[in-house]
C-alpha cells in the first residue's frame, strides 16, 4: 500500500465508515459484569477504526431477567452501569449504542443508549412490544410509540432526550443513523422505514434478543437483507448470545451487517465477539438519488428529531474486497446460473424481435473472435426456441488484409458445427476499389485504413439482409461501447444488438459456459477463440502469420475498463475514489502509475465517444450497467470531461 499512499497523498476514506455488531459474553443481571465486557469491545471497536458499534437489546442486564426487570435494584444498577461505559468511553472516537432498561413516568421501557465521546445523546424506546409464545415484554415493558420525545433523567445526565430520532455527524454529511430494537424489524410497518425515507438515515442499527430455533437463522438473515435493499441503507444488527439464560430458549449471537441487500458480514452462531464491516455512505447516497421514488413519505411517521454527534474522521484500511471482474459472480455455481440467465435474456429479446417482424431470416458477421462468436450462440439459442430452422441463420465471413488463418478457420468450424448458413465474402478487391475511389494510400495503415475495412463488412451484412429478407445482428458489447472502440456506421451499426449490455470480462465467460456444455470440434473451436487475442484484424498479420493488432496494447486491459465502467456509471464514483479501490483490487498485478494511464484513457474516451452511444440500434438489457440513450444512460455528446481528467492529473 505504500505506492498508493504516495500516489493519493493524504489518505481519505473515499466515503467508507467502519461500523460494528458486537456479542459480549454477560451474567444475567449482573450490570457490573456486562458494563466491563462492553466497554472493552467499544474500546477494541475504536482502535479497529470502527465509528459505530451496536449491541444487543438490553445488553446491560441481560434480556432473560423476567420479573427481576420490576426491581429497583436492577434498575438502578443498570442506570449505574451506563454511567460506568459513559465515563470508561469519553476518551474514545466512536459512537455506541447500548441495550438497557429505562424507567419513566411510571413506565419500563426497553431502550437503545447512544453514547458518544463522554455524552449520554439519546435513549431511543423499542416500539413494538411482544406479547406472544416465547416472548412476554408486555408483563415489563411498554411501547415508546407514543412518547413526544420526553427530557429524562438518567445516569447522570439530566434531560436526556427520550424518543425517536435520527443521529447525525456534525462532520460527515453522510453519516446518519437510526435506531430500532428487535421486534420493530419484525412487524408489517418497521420504524426503519420512516428513519430511513422520512429522517433520511443512512445506517438503521438494531439492537436484537432473537432465539434460534432451527429455520430462524436464514429467515433472519433474509430479512435483514431485504430491508436494506428496500431502504437502500446499511444494516447493523448485533444479538444476544452466551450468558442469556438458557431456561427455555437459546441464543446464538448471530450478527449482521449488510448494505442495500448486499452482505457485508456475519458472525458465526453461537459464539460472541464483534464483527466490522465498511460500510460505503457514498454508495448508499448515490443510490437514493438514483432511484427516485425513494423520496419523503407523507403517509409515514415523522415525529423524530436531528440528533447531532462530533467524532473525528478515522483513518483505516479498506477490508472489503471488491473483486476484479464486478460484472461476474465470484462463485463457481453462480457464474453457470448467471451465464445461463444471461443467454436465456437474451435470446428471448431477439426471440420477440423476430417474432414481433415475423422475419425468419438473421445476418451476421462472423469474425473467429469472441464477440461475433456469442452472437452466434445468442442466435442458435434463439431459433432452437423458437423452433426455426438454424439455416436461416446467416453468419457471414469477410477476410481482408488482417485476418488470420486461426479466426478465419474458427469462424468456419462454429459455423460448420453449429449447421448454420455460411458465406464467406472476401472484401479485399472492394476495399482497393474504395481506396482508389478516395485516393487513399493503401501502403498507408491509417485510420482510414482500418475503418474502409469496418464500413465495407457492414455494408455487405446490410445488403445481404435486404438479400435474405433478414436482420442484421450487431455483435459489439458493452466494454467496446463503453470506449468508443467501433468504426461509426460500421461495426456500430447492426438492426439488433444482442450483446450489447453484456461487458468484454462476461462475454468470455459465457462463450466459456457454452464451451464446457458442448462436445467435439466446436467445444474445441471454441476453446481456442477463448485463447485468440482481442483484435479487429484490421491491420495484415506478422511475418508468421498471426495478429499484429491487439486491442488491448491500445486501449488498455478490458479487466480494469469494466472495473473503471462498473464502479463510474452503476455508482457514480468519482475517478479518485476508482483509482483507489482499483489499486487495492489490482496491487499484485497492476502498478499505480498504469492503474492511472488506463483510467486517464477510458475517462477521455468515455465522454469523447458518447456520440457513438447516443444513436445505438436496439438491445437487450441484460443487467444493471448499460448505456442504451433510451432508457439507462443519457448523456449529451458535448460534454466535457475536463473536472474528471482534473481529478486524474491532481493525484
Amino acid at each position: 500500500m505504500g505506492n498508493l499512499k504516495k500516489a493519493l497523498g493524504d489518505i481519505m476514506n473515499y466515503g467508507f465508515v467502519k461500523i460494528a455488531s458486537a456479542t459480549p459474553k454477560i451474567r444475567v443481571a449482573d450490570c457490573e459484569y456486562n458494563a466491563d465486557a462492553i466497554i472493552k469491545q467499544i474500546k477494541e471497536a475504536d482502535s479497529k477504526g470502527a465509528s459505530l458499534i451496536v449491541f444487543p437489546e438490553l445488553v446491560i442486564t441481560g434480556y432473560t431477567c423476567g420479573d427481576l426487570f420490576l426491581q429497583n435494584t436492577l434498575l438502578e444498577s443498570a442506570e449505574n452501569a451506563i454511567a460506568t461505559v459513559i465515563e470508561a468511553t469519553k476518551d474514545n472516537n466512536i459512537v455506541s449504542v447500548v441495550g438497557v432498561p429505562v424507567p419513566n413516568m411510571g413506565s419500563l421501557y426497553n431502550c437503545g443508549a447512544v453514547i458518544c465521546k463522554g455524552e449520554l445523546l439519546a435513549l431511543v424506546p423499542k416500539i413494538n412490544i411482544p406479547n406472544y409464545t416465547e416472548f412476554y415484554e408486555a408483563r415489563h415493558f411498554s411501547s415508546g410509540k407514543d412518547i413526544q420525545n420526553y427530557g429524562v433523567n438518567f445516569a447522570g445526565f439530566e434531560d436526556v432526550f427520550l424518543g425517536s430520532g435520527v443521529f447525525q455527524s456534525e462532520s460527515n454529511k453522510d453519516f446518519s443513523f437510526g435506531i430500532e430494537i428487535c421486534e420493530d424489524l419484525w412487524v408489517a410497518n418497521s420504524p426503519s422505514t420512516s428513519l430511513a425515507v422520512n429522517g433520511n438515515a443512512n445506517i438503521i442499527v438494531n439492537l436484537s434478543t432473537s432465539n434460534d430455533v432451527i429455520g430462524k437463522n436464514d429467515y433472519r438473515r433474509s430479512l435483514v437483507k431485504m430491508q436494506s435493499g428496500k431502504l437502500i441503507c446499511a444494516y447493523a444488527m448485533a444479538n444476544s448470545g452466551l450468558g442469556e439464560s438458557t431456561t427455555d430458549l437459546v441464543f446464538s449471537g448471530h450478527n449482521l451487517i449488510f448494505e442495500n441487500a448486499t452482505l457485508l458480514a456475519e458472525s458465526q452462531r453461537f459464539t460472541t465477539g464483534i464483527i466490522y464491516a465498511d460500510v460505503d455512505l457514498e454508495r448508499i447516497a448515490f443510490e437514493r438519488r438514483r432511484t427516485t421514488t425513494f423520496k419523503y413519505d407523507e403517509n409515514l411517521d415523522d415525529n423524530f428529531d436531528v440528533i447531532y454527534f462530533d467524532i473525528e474522521e478515522k483513518q483505516f484500511e479498506l477490508q472489503r474486497a471488491f473483486p476484479q471482474t464486478p460484472f461476474v459472480p465470484t462463485n463457481a455455481n453462480d457464474i453457470k446460473d448467471r451465464c445461463d440467465e444471461l443467454l436465456k435474456i437474451q435470446s428471448t429479446g431477439l426471440a420477440t424481435r423476430l417474432d414481433h417482424t415475423g422475419i425468419k431470416n438473421v445476418v451476421l458477421g462472423i469474425s473467429g473472435g469472441l464477440d461475433s462468436t456469442l452472437a452466434l450462440i445468442v442466435c442458435i439459442h434463439t431459433y432452437d426456441m423458437l423452433g426455426l430452422d438454424r439455416k436461416n441463420i446467416h453468419a457471414v465471413t469477410m477476410p481482408c488484409f488482417g485476418t488470420t488463418k486461426r479466426t478465419k478457420s474458427n469462424a468456419e468450424k462454429i459455423c460448420e458445427a453449429y449447421g448454420v448458413s455460411l458465406d464467406v465474402v472476401d472484401i479485399t478487391k472492394a476495399v482497393n476499389q474504395h481506396f482508389e475511389d478516395i485516393d487513399h494510400n493503401s501502403d498507408v495503415h491509417d485510420v482510414t485504413y482500418e475503418n474502409c475495412q469496418a464500413r465495407e463488412r457492414t455494408q455487405v451484412l446490410m445488403d445481404m439482409a435486404n438479400k435474405y429478407n433478414g436482420l442484421v445482428i450487431g455483435t459489439g458489447d458493452l466494454s467496446e461501447l463503453a470506449l468508443g472502440w467501433a468504426t461509426y456506421n460500421g461495426d456500430h451499426m447492426s438492426m439488433y444488438g444482442v450483446n450489447c449490455s453484456i461487458p468484454k470480462t462476461l462475454v468470455r465467460y459465457l462463450v466459456d459456459f457454452e464451451a464446457n456444455n458442448t462436445t467435439g470440434k466446436l467445444s474445441t473451436a471454441l476453446k481456442d477463440i477463448l485463447a485468440t487475442p482481442v483484435s479487429p484484424e484490421l491491420l495484415p498479420p506478422t511475418e508468421n502469420g498471426e495478429i499484429s493488432q491487439k486491442t488491448e496494447d491500445v486501449v488498455g486491459p478490458y479487466e480494469l475498463h469494466d472495473f473503471f465502467l462498473y464502479y463510474m456509471v452503476r455508482f457514480g464514483y468519482s475517478p479518485k475514489k476508482i483509482y483507489y479501490l482499483a489499486n487495492i483490487s489490482f496491487k499484485e498485478k497492476y502498478s499505480p502509475d498504469i492503474i492511472k494511464k488506463w483510467l486517464s484513457t477510458f475517462v477521455r474516451r468515455f465522454f469523447a465517444q458518447q456520440f457513438k452511444r447516443s444513436c445505438l440500434p436496439d438491445g437487450p438489457k441484460v443487467g444493471s450497467v448499460t448505456l442504451s440513450p433510451r432508457g439507462d444512460w443519457r448523456m449529451p455528446s458535448d460534454a466535457s470531461a475536463s473536472m474528471w481528467i482534473k481529478e486524474l492529473e491532481e493525484l
